[in-house]
Order: structure tokens, then sequence, then C-alpha cells
């Protein structure tokens, strides 16, 4: 049964992160300082130019990677549902001389359609990295995406792959390799208590009871296509920028992989044009 509080618990724990996150080393922030921040490989191979384009960047948590967005030439709006996300986003695109080009708001993903209040408007929505696994309603999720696009824009969705996400360190199996956790095709919410944060293996949250949702590849798909959208391509990936699982190594930095045999793609891509 879901809690009637998921959103609150999951609120709880992101609002706890930010201060986490914005020292730890898992977030990279010398390039930003430096004035050209830098995405992960996956994104810098496929995203492509973004100068002069307008980006909804949805899920954006303290805006590293709205910013870096920003200093490559995008007019960038991001959106989260944490205050303390939010307002670091704030002081560090004010720090930055980037408070002409980007924009946070904040909202919770249910509520973007009436805080951004920009139908249509967008050449680009950005979504990565732990973003949609947090919400129950994939379909909901993709027509929000198309909602904010322009007839022509796209949706750029780097994710961990949900194929690897049925697995964790928690089922461990005895040659070290991850077990089992959550079935594929699982509807009801996977919910999990682990102080652990993936950015800062150090650090020890209070607020650990969090509620995430599988969705599957052909779900994700095919809520895309329903909301009027067209698949241009789709990329699986055998590195995933977090250590996903503990026994994967770094290789190149800040990315993983498994340590010999490629077992599973650790992450996907994809584009997605909106049509008319």
């Amino acid at each position: 049964m879901v809690s009637p509080d998921w959103k609150e618990l999951n609120r709880a724990s992101w609002d706890e992160a930010v201060a986490v996150h914005l020292k730890a080393p898992g977030y990279d922030m010398a390039s930003l300082w430096a004035g050209r921040g830098r995405l992960h490989p996956i994104e810098e191979a496929e995203l492509g130019s973004v100068d002069g384009l307008r980006v909804v960047h949805l899920q954006c948590h303290f805006g590293r990677d709205t910013l870096s967005l920003a200093q490559r030439g995008a007019e960038v709006v991001g959106l989260d549902f944490s205050a303390p996300a939010i307002a670091a986003a704030r002081a560090l695109a004010a720090e930055l001389g980037l408070a002409g080009r980007a924009r946070f708001v904040e909202a919770d993903m249910d509520d973007a359609i009436e805080a951004i209040a920009e139908p249509r408007a967008f050449d680009v929505a950005f979504v990565t990295w732990g973003a949609i696994n947090w919400l129950p309603d994939i379909g909901r999720w993709a027509a929000t995406v198309a909602h904010f696009l322009k007839p022509g824009g796209f949706l750029y969705l780097a994710e961990g792959h949900p194929a690897a996400l049925v697995f964790d360190d928690e089922a461990r199996m005895a040659d070290g390799m991850p077990g089992y956790f959550a079935p594929y095709f699982q509807r009801e919410p996977v919910v999990t208590t682990d102080p652990t944060d993936y950015a800062d293996e150090t650090a020890r949250l209070e607020n650990a009871t969090q509620y995430s949702w599988m969705h599957p590849l052909s779900a994700i798909i095919d809520a895309l296509q329903g909301a009027g959208m067209r698949l241009d391509w789709l990329h699986e990936h055998a590195t995933v920028p977090w250590r996903m699982f503990d026994m994967l190594v770094e290789d190149p930095p800040g990315m993983y992989r498994w340590p010999d045999k490629q077992w599973l793609p650790l992450a996907f891509s994809l584009k997605a044009t909106r049509g008319q």
C-alpha cells in the first residue's frame, strides 16, 4: 500500500541531501566555476549544441546541470520540488552571473504546468539521472513534457536502466553480485530505508525512507508516443554516473561500469520529438 505521505517522505530526503550534494565528490562543481560546466560523458556525446535554445530542465535538483546548459548559451528554466534545492540553485545562478539566463521554479511535477505557465514554449526538455523513478504516473510525466515543447522540440532523457534497477546490493549474492530486488513489471512502489547517499559515501541521512517506481522501457516509450511524441533514437549504455552497485569500478572518471563482463546495461538515453 502506498503511504499518503510518500511525497513528503521523498521531499524530506531530497531536502536534506542538498547540503550534502553541494559538497559531495559525486558532483563536480569545478568546471561550472571555471565557466564551462561539463555534463556526464553520455550527455556530452549525445545532446548537441543548446546555444540560443530555450530549455526546460525538469527535476533539476540544485541546478548544476541547469547552469551548465546556461553557460552553453541556453535560456533555461529549472524546476524542482525541494525548497532548499531551488534556493541553492538561485544562489549559484547569482554567484555565477547566470541569473539572466537561468530561472528556477519551486514546484512538484504534478504542478509544473501551472507553475511554469509556458505551454509550447521550449526547444528542449532535459531530464537526467534519477528523475522519473520518483514519479508514479509515467503517462502524466510524458504529457507534461509534451506540454512544454514547441512543435519540433525534443526531449533528451538519460536514466538508470530499469533492467539494472531490478537488482540491489541489499539482496547481494554470495559472489558479491547484486541480487534480485524489485520485479521489472512491479506497479507498486519500491520502498527503501537507507541512510547512505549515492554522491557521498561518508554521509548518513536522517530522512532515509524513500518511495520510487519501476518504469519498464516499453512503458516510457509508450507514454511518450501517447503524448504525441516520436522516438528518434534509444541508446543503452554500459556505464552510469554513480556507483549503482558496490562492485562497479570507476572508468572513465565519474562513470561506473561492471568490473569485467558487461552483465547488463546500466543506463539508457533517448531523444523524442514533439509533433505538431
